[in-house]
C-alpha cells in the first residue's frame, strides 16, 4: 500500500473516535472525576509508576477518599498510607516519597502546590515525564509526556526517529504543533494499549494505517 504523507491532525482525530471505547489514561480519567489539583495529580502520577491504569485508578481512588490535601496526606502514618497504596508496584517507597512530598508541601506552600515545573522536579521520584504529566493535566501547561506508548506508537509511524523516550520528547517538542502537546498522551496511551500494541499490532483496524510507515512491524493483525 502507498502510504500518504503523515497529517498529525488528521491522525489524532481519527484516534479519538477510535479509542471512545477505551478507558481514558489514569491521570485524564481522575481529572475527569474532579481530582484536579496538581498535589492530586502529582500523587496519582507517583502511583502509577510501574503500575497499570487498572490498578492506579481504584488505588488513587482510594487513597483521595481518606485524604487528598498535604495536610490531610502528611497527618497519615506510613502504615496507613503503605496500605491505601499496596496494590501499586513499589509501594513501600511510594509511601516514603508522598509523604515526604506533602509534608514539604504543605510546609512550603500550604494548601496549593504550584504549577511549576522546577518545583515538580525537585521531589524525590518525581522524573520529566511526571511532571510534565501533571502539568499537563492539572494546570493546562503545554508539555509533552512521553510514555512507551508515545515512544512506540510515534516511532512506528515513522513521525520521529528516536531511540529512547527521552530522545522521542526532544524530537516531538521539535516537531509537533504545540496544540497537540497535552492530547498527544491523552489519545496515544488507549491508541497504544488497544490498538497500535506493542506486539502484532492491530493494522488491519488502524484508523492511521493508511499513513503509518509501520516501522518495525513483522506481524500483525
Amino acid at each position: 500500500m502507498e502510504k500518504r504523507p503523515f497529517d498529525i491532525g488528521a491522525a489524532l482525530e481519527r484516534i479519538e473516535d477510535a479509542v471512545t471505547p477505551w478507558p481514558k489514561a489514569a491521570l485524564f480519567e481522575l481529572a475527569e472525576e474532579g481530582y484536579t489539583s496538581t498535589f492530586e495529580q502529582l500523587l496519582a502520577c507517583i502511583i502509577s509508576i510501574r503500575t497499570y491504569d487498572e490498578v492506579t485508578l481504584p488505588v488513587s481512588r482510594k487513597l483521595f477518599a481518606k485524604a487528598r490535601t498535604p495536610a490531610a496526606v502528611g497527618r497519615l502514618s506510613w502504615e496507613e498510607l503503605d496500605a491505601l497504596i499496596s496494590p501499586s508496584t513499589f509501594h513501600e517507597r511510594k509511601a516514603n516519597q508522598i509523604l515526604a512530598i506533602a509534608r514539604e508541601v504543605e510546609e512550603r506552600f500550604g494548601t496549593m502546590l504550584p504549577c511549576d515545573r522546577d518545583v515538580l522536579l525537585s521531589f524525590a521520584g518525581v522524573g520529566p515525564k511526571c511532571a510534565n504529566l501533571v502539568l499537563g493535566v492539572a494546570c493546562g501547561t503545554p508539555v509533552i509526556s512521553v510514555d512507551i506508548h508515545v515512544h512506540r506508537v510515534t516511532g512506528r509511524w515513522g513521525y520521529v526517529r528516536a531511540s529512547t523516550p527521552e530522545k522521542t520528547l526532544a524530537a516531538l517538542e521539535a516537531t509537533l504543533p504545540q496544540r497537540y502537546w497535552i492530547d498527544i498522551n491523552r489519545l496515544l496511551v488507549p491508541f497504544g494499549k488497544h490498538i497500535c500494541t506493542g506486539n502484532r499490532p492491530r493494522c488491519s483496524t488502524c484508523p492511521v494505517v493508511d499513513m503509518c510507515e509501520q516501522v518495525g512491524v513483522k506481524d500483525h493483525r
